[in-house]
Order: C-alpha cells, then structure tokens, then sequence
C-alpha cells in the first residue's frame, strides 16, 4: 500500500499532465507491484492529514524490537482535489496492482500554461516539495519536483545520513516525455554517477494532427477564447480547457510495443552498467482479457528476466516471472497472484406507482405514500428535491414492476471494492502473503512470510520454524 505522501505526489502527476507509465523506470511496474510487494514485520501506525489543497503533512510510529518513527511534510503549488480521507479514498489509488496502460495523449502546447495580466506573463511553474525526518536516528529525506514545461521536469533528491559515505548523497533526473518517446538523464553524487535512459513506442505519434470534428473544432475555439481573455479567467480554467483539447481522439489500437534502454558509468569507481527491455501490453480498446509481457537484459551481467502478467477477471490477477543468468545457469521462478475483494451489494424495494395508488384508493392510510417517501430519503440520503424528480419519473412511468433491485451500476468501480488478497511463492517454497483494505476509516495492510522448504540442512533455520516474519500496519488519513 503506498504511503499517504506517495499517494499525493501521484495526484500531483495527474493533475499536472505527467504521464507515470511512459518511462523506462515502469517497464515492470506491473510485475513489481504482483511480485515484489513488501510484507510489514513490524507494528506501525500512520497519521496523515491534507489541511489544504496545498498542504500535507503526515506522522509514522512504529516498533521493530524498539520505538521508531518519522515525520513528513508536503507542499504543492499546484492545488490538489483528491479525496483525503481513509474513508473516502478509492483502494485503487493507494494499492498498487495490474496497471492497465491508457493511450497515449497529446502533449500540452507551451501556450496553454502561459497566464497574462496587464501585458505581463505572471504564471508560476508547478512545483513540490516533501521532506521526511526519520526518528530516533535523524536521518533526513527531501525532494524537489518542478515542471519545467509541458514535456518536462526535473526532480532532485537528497539524504542525509552520517552513516553514509561523505554524509549524503544527491540524484538529480531530468525527464523529458513527449508521448512517442521519453528520455531520462541522471547524477547522483555518489561515485559521481551519470546516467541515460530511454523509451520509445512503436505505433502512431501522439503529436500527429488528427481531422476536427466540429465538436472536437467549438472545443479548440472555446480554448482560444479563453486564452485571450485570461485576464479574467483563473489559470485553473485555462488549464482544464487546455486539457480537454489535449485529449482529442487519434486512432486507437489494441496494443502497444515499447523499447527502453538505461546505460549509467560511474566516474569515481569506474564502473557502469547497462540494461534493455521489451514490453507488450494490451490497451482499453483490447476485446480479450487484458495482459502485459515483459522481457529485459542486463548484458553485462547476463541476467534475462521474462515476466507475463493477465487480468484473469475484474477481481483477479495472475502474473509469473521466470529469471535465468547465461553465464551461471542459475534460474528462479516466481508466480503471483492478486484477488479484489467486492462490497456486497443490498438491492433496495421500491414500491410503483401503481401500487401507492391502490392503497389510497382501498381506504388505507393516506399519509403512507408520503411516510414512503421519507423513508426512501433517509435511506439514501437524497434531498427532496431528486425524491420528486423519482416521484414525477414514476408517475410517467405507472407500468413499472412492483419491486425493483437499485444496485450499483458500475460493479467494477473503484468505490466498490473493500480489500485485496496478494499471494506469491517461489522455487525454493517460500510463500508470502499480503491483506490490505479498509475497516470503517483505518486503511490496514498485514502480512506474512512462510518458508515451506523443511529440507534445510541448517539447523539454525530449521529452529526459526515457519514463520519468518509477521506485521500489522493501520493508517489513518483525513
């Protein structure tokens, strides 16, 4: 489960029109968040809070043998609408699980984030900001994100740990994102690090020109209009209908191919490392069941890794990876599983019309229809107004059923699912197992790792027994 202050900086992105998936970093994002999800071993408890769209702030304490904790803080100039409250957050958000890739958009134009005032340009770069303090050993995170322009950003990260060589260390990554293509470069002052890396999509260019449709033709007018007339338009106006003209239709396909790359050296060490990657996944516009293929190389060290990942239903996932280095003949086998728990749905009776008239006219109370209504809106929280528009709709309608089931709509909703069960094992027996959902309004995550392999011959190993590790994690946010 991510971690409030993780679970914000995405909105951010979002909010901001960066696109996550489009980059090398995430070519196996799919098959870490199936495969290599963390398991608590401790005790710990979250805290967290969004005092302003702009402002978060969150607190950590935990045991592992002794007390331990952290602090954080956020701030983001860009204004942030999400839900922040653990009752109301969809689990979706903050469980990380099968990423189903969208299509890829249009990068915004540069004129689109220009704000003119008298003449002169007064729009600001959306930029964040997070530190993290750990306790009791004083080590400190920090993190400096500011979008650059339309196609890029840059993202500095720092710690500051005596334990650590020279006290610290530094990475600085420009991103550069525009839709066909994307290109990473990175220095972190340890070993005087220098990295690039990149990843390129097969398939149509997002940047193309596509035919307006007059609606697709009124929507880029609207945009015009309302970028001439910023003098009185807040920017948070520009940039919604900036947005919706970036998300004009372009032909769709059902697949996407995509090749990356990530070569560093390090100039104090003299060392580097390289690294290359396939991956195929399906797109929304895929009629199967969606599936995500993976296949990376570090020549170097001779390690191939192959990874398959299917969205068996709505609530379940399955995912394999198959490992193999070419020089030690070693192998690994890993296979995985995600299981989405569903609210249960309790479907509503709702009397016709037809059936309220027939109580009026036999004589019987001639308050219950009115007692109905009432009762229907404390039920579901509906104001007066909407329980006439359902009174007009069933007068209209005076053939309807007697009883009629009102559940969900939408089944697969992000709303609607209270928990999700991961489970994976590997070749040597070791199983491990992860819950996370939600209890009224605590997020919780507990876990366990079992070592089902009694045929160790050590006998130290043989004595810790099963069980290897075993935590429970709450978090509360508002």
């Amino acid at each position: 489960m991510l971690v409030f202050m993780d679970y914000v900086q995405n909105a951010f992105y979002s909010v901001s029109n960066w696109n996550r998936d489009n980059s090398y970093g995430t070519l196996t994002a799919t098959a870490r968040a199936l495969l290599d999800f963390d398991t608590p071993n401790s005790i710990r408890l979250s805290v967290s809070s969004l005092s302003s769209p702009n402002y978060a702030t969150s607190y950590t304490l935990g045991s592992t043998g002794f007390v331990d904790g952290s602090l954080s803080y956020l701030y983001s100039s860009l204004p942030l609408s999400l839900p922040s409250s653990s009752s109301t957050i969809p689990l979706k958000d903050i469980i990380e699980g099968y990423r189903q890739l969208l299509p890829l958009r249009r990068p915004d134009e540069p004129w689109w984030w220009e704000v003119w005032q008298g003449g002169k340009r007064v729009d600001r770069k959306d930029t964040l900001l997070y530190g993290r303090l750990y306790l009791p050993a004083s080590t400190l995170e920090a993190s400096y994100l500011r979008r650059l322009s339309p196609t890029s950003q840059l993202k500095l990260s720092c710690v500051s740990d005596s334990r650590l060589p020279n006290g610290g260390s530094i990475l600085a990554l420009l991103q550069h994102d525009v839709g066909k293509y994307s290109t990473e470069y990175l220095y972190s002052t340890d070993s005087a690090l220098l990295g690039v890396r990149g990843l390129y999509n097969f398939g149509p260019d997002p940047r193309d020109d596509t035919p307006l449709t007059p609606l697709q033709a009124e929507i880029q007018q609207e945009t015009q209009r309302t970028v001439d007339e910023s003098i009185l338009a807040p920017p948070q106006s520009i940039a919604a209908a900036a947005a919706s003209a970036a998300t004009l239709p372009s032909p769709t396909l059902p697949s996407r191919l995509s090749l990356g790359f990530e070569v560093y050296y390090g100039l104090l060490n003299r060392a580097g490392g390289a690294s290359t990657g396939l991956r195929f996944t399906t797109l929304p516009s895929h009629t199967g069941f969606p599936y995500t293929m993976t296949l990376t190389l570090n020549p170097l060290m001779g390690n191939l890794s192959s990874t398959y990942a299917v969205k068996a239903s709505s609530s379940l996932a399955l995912c394999s990876q198959f490992d193999f280095n070419v020089y030690s003949y070693e192998s690994r086998m890993i296979l995985g599983m995600e299981l989405w728990r569903r609210k249960q749905q309790q479907p509503r009776r709702r009397r016709s019309r037809r059936r309220m008239d027939g109580q009026e006219n036999g004589g019987g109370d001639a308050k219950w229809p009115e007692n109905e209504r009432r009762i229907v809106n404390r039920s579901n929280n509906t104001t007066a107004a909407e329980t006439d528009q359902q009174t007009q709709t069933q007068n209209q309608n005076p053939e309807d059923e007697e009883y009629e089931n009102d559940t969900n709509p939408n089944p697969n909703s992000n709303t609607n699912t209270s928990g999700v069960l991961k489970a994976l094992i590997n070749e040597q027996g070791s199983i491990s197992l992860l819950w996370e959902g939600k209890i009224k309004d605590l997020l919780f995550t507990t876990g366990v790792v079992l070592d089902m392999n009694m045929s160790s011959t050590s006998t130290s190993m043989r004595n810790e027994g099963v069980f290897k590790s075993l935590g429970f994690e709450v978090a509360y946010s508002s």
